[in-house]
């Protein structure tokens, strides 16, 4: 870990691990150095735009520049998501500066990195134990969904569908501009591959995390958004802990 030109280089030690564990990790997957822009700020050198009540004097915050490669943005942004889902962080991307502000909840990653140093510890007879990473990601089509154009589409109203960028939607299909055809098959970046299909008759709910769409939530469970907004009486637009009836068939 190295600094340059930080005023206060402190975390608490919970924030401090996970930021040795995933940084480590980002090296290896990505060939190249996590970037910190932020840790802790006193309350008297919070920035003008800072909300009242910033986690950053807390020492629990961190802030990280957002990759300039695609498979680097992809494998960064899925982790921290699917930590997130797993209720151990919080991640929010910003935008003014643009980077992830990430604020980590103390005893509950403690306790899941316990967890997996204790499995890392069981003894094996064939090959040496390698440490647990925090979660596996692929960057590869198998972490990738497919939306297919219909007639009146645009990248922008695909891209606010599927909870991704223009500039990430033409990265992954190889588009020089603006343009693509009715039917034509987009691969849509960094979707989890957490597909929950139900049965006819079967009726489940999903509460809505950050980043949720009607479509993504639609494609994971195999359903469509004209039936989502049906059952649910919604609009285009869902809240953060919105719950919404799945129905299956």
């Amino acid at each position: 870990m190295e600094f340059h030109d930080v005023s206060y280089p402190y975390v608490v030690s919970e924030t401090r691990l996970f930021l040795d564990r995933i940084s480590k990790q980002y090296h290896a997957a990505c060939g190249e150095k996590l970037t910190v822009t932020s840790l802790l700020r006193p309350m008297n050198r919070q920035p003008a735009n800072a909300v009242a009540h910033s986690v950053h004097p807390t020492g629990m915050a961190i802030d990280m520049r957002i990759p300039r490669q695609g498979k680097c943005r992809s494998w960064l942004e899925n982790t921290l998501l699917s930590l997130e889902k797993e209720r151990v962080l919080d991640v929010t991307r910003e935008r003014h500066p643009a980077h992830y502000h990430v604020a980590v909840y103390a005893k509950q990653y403690e306790t899941r990195v316990a967890a997996l140093e204790s499995k890392d510890s069981q003894p094996t007879t064939h090959t040496q134990a390698q440490p647990t990473p925090e979660v596996t990601v692929s960057s590869g089509p198998a972490n990738q969904h497919k939306y297919t154009v219909r007639k009146g589409d645009s990248l922008w109203e695909i891209a606010a569908k599927t909870g991704v960028s223009v500039a990430e939607l033409r990265t992954a299909n190889k588009l020089q501009g603006n343009r693509i055809d009715v039917g034509q098959k987009l691969l849509i970046p960094g979707a989890a591959n957490d597909t929950t299909l139900l049965a006819a008759n079967d009726v489940t709910t999903h509460r809505v995390n950050r980043g949720d769409t009607l479509w993504t939530i639609a494609n994971r469970y195999g359903t469509s958004v004209k039936k989502l907004k049906q059952h649910n009486n919604t609009g285009k637009y869902l809240k953060v802990g919105q719950v919404l009836t799945i129905h299956g068939g």
